[in-house]
């Protein structure tokens, strides 16, 4: 069996299990209901949000997309390596005559794909929402650009959670460490962007000044979250924070290679 087929094969299975029941409304309420909030022309939204386009609300709505999509990529991978793992089979699946680099990249596209493909069709739906909503739609550029960015992200959240699978014993370490990578780059990166910051000798009680900006747009670079924002953010004349193109895309290669290389040593020397 080739690596994309089995990729296939992995994609049918989660996304036909059980905890998708779970995950497909998650994502529906997040995706869709922020979609139907933002191109609201009455929304009370905040000072600082401002929505004077179609791209405007899809760019908006990613802080949604990022705390349920990414979410919905662990509880889909937190299992792919350690439930096999215990159970034997994944002695069975290592000794077939498939080189292992390509088992790992088959396991990586079979749950990326598992993740990507409700939430590009909500996506899609969104898109409907907000022309119905605003009677406009982004264009061509703005749709890959978001679509380009929200697969990266959703690749490298699954990279990183299996890997955690494979360094765990067992299942509930490997949620726990995933839960925690999480955490991490969702709840925690603006608390250790502000500790960086006053370290650097830059105030912290005005977060929209240009020097803590600067070091924000930095400290983005070593995130996921961060990463896919400064993506997002190229369409937009007005956002500047001081991070050229180059430093962006080749962090994104770096998010793209260095885990899943790091996974795929992990699988070929891998013992059950």
């Amino acid at each position: 069996m080739s690596g994309a087929n089995l990729g296939l094969l992995i994609l049918k299975e989660r996304i036909s299990a059980t905890r998708m029941m779970v995950i497909w409304p998650l994502l529906a309420i997040f995706i869709l209901f922020s979609s139907w909030g933002l191109s609201d022309p009455k929304a009370n939204l905040p000072a600082d949000i401002v929505v004077d386009s179609a791209y405007d609300v899809m760019f908006t709505s990613t802080a949604f997309i990022i705390f349920s999509a990414t979410l919905g990529a662990v509880l889909i991978s937190f299992d792919g390596i350690s439930r096999d793992r215990i159970s034997g089979v994944l002695e069975v699946k290592l000794s077939q005559p498939m080189k292992r680099s390509t088992y790992a990249r088959a396991l990586v596209i079979g749950h990326w794909g598992a993740i990507f493909v409700p939430v590009t069709i909500l996506n899609i739906m969104s898109l409907i929402v907000i022309w119905y909503r605003m009677g406009e739609l982004p264009t061509i550029e703005e749709v890959f650009i978001h679509t380009l960015g929200t697969a990266l992200l959703l690749l490298w959240y699954t990279t990183i959670q299996l890997l955690s699978s494979s360094l765990a014993k067992d299942m509930g370490s490997s949620i726990a460490i995933g839960i925690g990578a999480w955490m991490l780059f969702t709840l925690l990166w603006l608390i250790i962007t502000t500790v960086v910051a006053g370290l650097s000798g830059i105030g912290v009680e005005n977060l929209d000044s240009p020097e803590y900006v600067r070091i924000e747009g930095i400290m983005d670079l070593f995130s996921p979250n961060g990463v896919y924002h400064h993506l997002l953010e190229m369409p937009l004349d007005e956002i500047d924070r001081g991070i050229s193109p180059i430093a962006i895309v080749a962090s994104a290669i770096a998010w793209s290679l260095i885990p899943l290389q790091l996974f795929i040593m992990r699988i070929e020397r891998l013992k059950p």
